[in-house]
């Protein structure tokens, strides 16, 4: 089962080391890790997104709690948070492919934000769901590089 977990943590060196190392320790795979300073810019939010068994995420977030530097550690369960995901997709255009490329972005809502002869870059801001879907319409046309977020989340 997937899990998202948001981490507060003070904005301090080796916080983030000290809190991947505890989860990969407890056996969880990390598939996606986000961190940014906050509005307050002695803390730091780190959102981590994991596959596993609830028995052992409820120890992992036992275990989160107890590190010195962690603020306040959360399982968003379904529906508690809202969640996004950011992707810039650079994708093959040639004069002849570019309008179906931009009518497939549009569609999305999402913003090129960078042209060239043979190239846009593309950039695709939503959830999980709305992300795949454009860039499984983008994929014939041909993907040449892709950087991905992993997702964000906030409590409702």
């Amino acid at each position: 089962m997937r899990h998202t977990i948001s981490v507060l943590v003070e904005n301090k060196f080796g916080v983030l080391a000290r809190v991947a190392g505890m989860i990969s320790g407890r056996g969880f795979n990390i598939d996606s890790l986000n961190v940014a300073p906050t509005h307050d810019a002695s803390l730091s939010r780190i959102t981590i997104v994991l596959n596993g068994d609830e028995a052992a995420l409820d120890l992992c977030i036992k275990q989160l709690r107890k590190l010195v530097n962690v603020v306040e550690c959360t399982d968003f369960k379904e529906g508690q948070a809202v969640a996004r995901e950011l992707v810039l997709v650079k994708v093959a255009a040639d004069s002849k492919s570019r309008s179906d490329i931009i009518q497939v972005a549009d569609i999305f809502r999402a913003k090129i934000i960078n042209m060239s002869p043979d190239s846009l870059i593309i950039e695709v801001i939503g959830d999980e769901d709305k992300v795949s879907a454009c860039l499984g319409l983008l994929e014939p046309f041909g993907i040449q590089e892709l950087a991905r977020t992993g997702r964000l989340a906030l409590k409702r």
